[in-house]
């Protein structure tokens, strides 16, 4: 169906108003999943960036990278170990982690937003220590001797500390920051932290309007597998307790909460492989994924 001048004036102009909401906002959108390896939904994920940065909205970008970084580990012929369905991130994997995410990756992503008429800026979380973290491990029950084993993940952390001082000199003047989730150690190490709580994080620190999570599904669903469109603090907790929000959504709704309960207003769940997916939540009534707010 062809569309006529009046109806892409009429669009536009149906997006003022949501325009007008993020006026001067900052938003930071997590781009990840199956849609980072497709070179076209990243040509037009990258324009849709910089139609935000052109309506007066200020996006923060942070990516992922796991198929990348597997990817390049077997074509070097280095075997990931896993313990408890966990890699462990040896020295020599943390190094092809850094090498691809702040490498690689981080600087296709700024080649395409600025060949869409955009200045980004590739930066890691390493750079102005922007985010200091902290070693984790995981604790498990062994299910042999049903006993606890704490496993050590190597170079893998969680944000502890945030400095928004790089960002704040770039927010604002016409630049995109697009970050890789890699952390400085205090010892000035690396750490790879997950991309969604690397988002969370400085988000959190940002004060953002909103948190967008792209990734590979609608959002969060109900025990229909129906997509819940409105989801608080408290709802979702309860969901999380019977088991309804259950896998990998977990972490990905704890993200969430937390950055709520740092001062994010808005976090939005929703499919990055939907064209300009970001366009339709934020500049259109038609929300595409869940709303979880306070």
């Amino acid at each position: 169906m062809d569309v006529t001048p009046q109806d892409k004036a009429r669009i536009l102009s149906e997006a003022l108003p949501y325009m007008q909401r993020y006026d001067e906002e900052i938003v930071v959108v997590k781009y990840g999943g199956h849609a980072m390896g497709e070179e076209q939904v990243a040509r037009n994920f990258a324009r849709d960036i910089v139609l935000l940065e052109q309506a007066a909205i200020n996006p923060v970008v942070v990516h992922g990278g796991g198929p990348q970084i597997q990817a390049m580990l077997e074509k070097l012929g280095i075997k990931s170990q896993f313990a408890a369905g966990l890699r462990i991130t040896d020295a020599a994997t943390v190094e092809i982690v850094e090498m691809v995410l702040a490498g690689s990756i981080n600087k296709n992503l700024v080649g395409h937003i600025n060949a869409a008429g955009g200045k980004a800026i590739g930066l890691s979380g390493k750079d102005g220590n922007m985010v200091i973290a902290r070693k984790i491990t995981r604790t498990v029950i062994d299910p042999h001797s049903q006993m606890e084993e704490i496993i050590d993940l190597g170079f893998v952390g969680e944000p502890d500390k945030i400095d928004t001082t790089v960002l704040n000199q770039v927010i604002g003047r016409e630049l995109i920051p697009v970050l890789a989730p890699i952390a400085a150690a205090p010892d000035g190490g690396t750490f790879n932290v997950n991309a969604d709580t690397f988002a969370g994080a400085v988000a959190g620190a940002l004060k953002a309007k909103r948190l967008l999570l792209l990734t590979d599904v609608p959002g969060v669903l109900d025990r229909n597998k129906q997509l819940i469109k409105d989801l608080s603090i408290e709802g979702a907790r309860k969901l999380i307790a019977d088991g309804t929000i259950a896998g990998g959504m977990i972490p990905k709704v704890e993200t969430c909460i937390y950055a709520l309960e740092h001062g994010v207003e808005g976090v939005v769940i929703l499919d990055g492989q939907v064209e300009h997916a970001v366009l339709l939540e934020l500049l259109t009534h038609h929300g595409v994924g869940t709303l979880i707010h306070g």
